[in-house]
């Protein structure tokens, strides 16, 4: 019955202009025509389509039939002979309809399709939407854009695979797809290098390209994970994709060192306006993902000047270090991570002059290891963080240690920073104290001012002690260390002329503290064992107000240890601080009884 009803509307329309049919003729051809798919008559159905004199129909009409054909294909997955039908009908559909409304249908077909039918449908049409394209010879550049836009569009929804396992079962087809896209953008890519003339039409096609590319650098590049032994980079799909990506920037974009090195800067890299703004909005990460695959991957590095400085490098490579860090996905800052290693590693330690501190990201860049340092849920990032910016202060000269340790002491906010920063001076302190000169940074005027960040409590003796303590104990073995190293004859260090304020500022309010903190805890700890036998009868969890503040549920023994732990905490900063104040009296008492000697 459906061939009867398709042959009756085809025989109508045979004896029709081609500007006669009516947007009934199409509806009709269309039910029809998906009825005989549905009930299963291929055969009929391809001898219509094949039939010379239904040349003008099918070219008009037939482009609606390719829904039902691509469902069928979707449906049936086994490879037998209908299948076999099913593509022939598709090739010959493509073949014979009108090109650019089959290019809107194919593209319909991609957009409607969600979930693991994303993959499969691109994978089914990626070959005829190339073939349809290549038959477009008006406007190709906006088909081809078109096209590689509502690809993109698709695939972004596609998770990216993170583990070697997942990345091998590909569930979702991102890396199967990911290789057909390069084939599918493989000749447009080849029109632009073999045309002979730097036509408009040619230019348009060669931006649509590189937005495209950048599109890529950007998703699924600037999150997808790559091998680390170089060996099995040749068996990394993401990888391989990146390579590809990369070889087609080069061959339709500006020379590869160009493009990659002048970005950011105020000269122009794109000769339209239109991408130029596209660069400003979207392209921070794109860039960011390429700096990664170059440097750090050494994609296409062998491109790039051997010319240029390690600190020309690293200045480069910064604000795209910068953007890895903003990002929260772990995936995409601990390549900023690795980024910041590769550049690091090529400069001498003390040698990265403190003038580069001027450039925001220089200064941004370690305020970023620090939220990676203390929000991280990774312990393994969070300590590649921790080397990352030890490795930073390392390669800085004197001063721009000096400059560092000042901004993030003011910036961090979080005692195990401080504690860390502290150590640090410590250690400059050490080394300019062994040299035969002073350096002026770490001694005198200028370390007084740092200390004064250092050896002090920031809401007197109300401060926090137990939150503060990382940082009490730096400080704490920081003056300690001072008053063992610096005799106050020689008194290079300043600490003491300093000593009446250090006291008044920071040692004082510290006692205060400690004795208001340890009676508190002392009467906390004197409830919790008072009440502990009403909670064991009733088996409840108990709480207990510290500070203001009302600790979590917890089993009154679990109590009792964190109140114990806490009161541990107090005692060793008073050990400490009594050490101090110890060696304070005998070092000042010593100096005294050698000014009377020497009288």
């Amino acid at each position: 019955m459906a061939v009867e009803e398709l042959q009756s509307i085809i025989k109508r329309c045979q004896i029709l202009e081609e500007e006669d049919f009516k947007e009934e003729d199409f509806s009709l051809f269309q039910l029809a025509g998906q009825r005989c798919i549905d009930e299963g008559h291929i055969d009929q159905l391809l001898e219509i389509i094949q039939n010379e004199k239904n040349k003008i129909i099918i070219r008009n009409m037939g482009w609606n039939l390719v829904g039902s054909v691509v469902r069928c294909l979707l449906w049936n997955d086994k490879e037998d002979d209908k299948r076999k039908e099913y593509f022939l009908m598709l090739d010959l559909l493509v073949k014979l309809c009108n090109p650019k409304e089959l290019l809107l249908g194919l593209l319909e077909l991609i957009e409607e399709a969600s979930g693991k039918k994303i993959y499969q449908v691109i994978l089914l049409l990626l070959q005829p939407l190339q073939t349809v394209i290549q038959k477009l010879h008006n406007n190709k550049a906006y088909s081809v854009g078109l096209a590689l836009s509502t690809l993109w569009n698709q695939l972004s929804l596609l998770p990216v695979p993170y583990s070697e396992e997942q990345i091998q079962t590909d569930e979702y087809g991102l890396c199967q797809c990911c290789k057909a896209l390069i084939d599918f953008t493989k000749p447009f890519v080849e029109e632009v290098i073999d045309a002979k003339e730097n036509s408009l039409e040619n230019e348009k096609l060669k931006d649509e390209l590189l937005k495209f590319c950048f599109k890529s650098l950007k998703f699924p590049l600037l999150t997808a994970q790559f091998r680390k032994q170089p060996e099995e980079a040749g068996n990394d799909p993401l990888r391989c994709f990146a390579s590809e990506i990369i070889g087609f920037l080069s061959a339709v974009g500006d020379p590869f060192s160009k493009m990659i090195l002048n970005h950011g800067k105020k000269k122009r890299i794109w000769r339209y306006l239109e991408f130029e703004e596209e660069e400003d909005k979207q392209l921070a990460d794109a860039m960011a993902s390429l700096a990664y695959l170059v440097f750090v991957q050494c994609i296409s590095i062998d491109q790039l000047p051997m010319v240029l400085s390690p600190s020309y490098l690293l200045q480069f490579n910064m604000k795209h270090i910068e953007v890895f860090l903003q990002r929260t996905e772990e995936s995409v800052f601990s390549k900023g991570l690795d980024l910041l290693e590769n550049g690091l590693l090529r400069i001498e330690d003390n040698s990265l002059l403190h003038q580069y501190l001027e450039i925001k990201s220089f200064l941004t860049v370690p305020q970023g290891l620090v939220k990676v340092m203390t929000l991280c849920p990774t312990e393994t990032l969070r300590k590649k963080g921790l080397a990352m910016l030890q490795l930073y202060i390392n390669k800085l000269d004197s001063q721009g240690k000096y400059t560092l340790f000042r901004c993030l002491l003011n910036t961090s906010n979080h005692s195990g920073v401080e504690a860390f920063i502290i150590q640090n001076i410590k250690n400059q302190i050490d080394v300019s104290l062994k040299r035969s000169y002073n350096n002026k940074w770490f001694t005198g005027p200028k370390l007084i001012s740092l200390l004064d960040l250092v050896l002090f409590l920031p809401e007197g003796a109300e401060t926090d002690l137990l939150q503060n303590s990382d940082r009490i104990m730096a400080s704490l073995n920081l003056l300690r260390y001072l008053i063992i190293k610096d005799n106050e004859n020689d008194n290079q260090t300043g600490l003491w002329t300093e000593l009446g304020k250090i006291e008044n500022n920071f040692l004082k309010p510290l006692h205060t503290g400690l004795n208001m903190s340890k009676a508190h805890y002392e009467a906390e700890i004197k409830n919790n064992q008072e009440n502990s036998h009403e909670v064991q009868k009733s088996k409840d969890t108990c709480s207990v107000t510290v500070c203001g503040e009302e600790m979590p549920n917890m089993p009154p023994e679990m109590q009792l240890k964190v109140l114990h732990s806490a009161l541990f905490t107090f005692d060793l900063i008073e050990s400490v601080l009594a050490r101090v104040e110890e060696l304070i009296e005998i070092k000042t008492k010593s100096t005294s009884e050698e000014n009377i000697g020497i009288k």
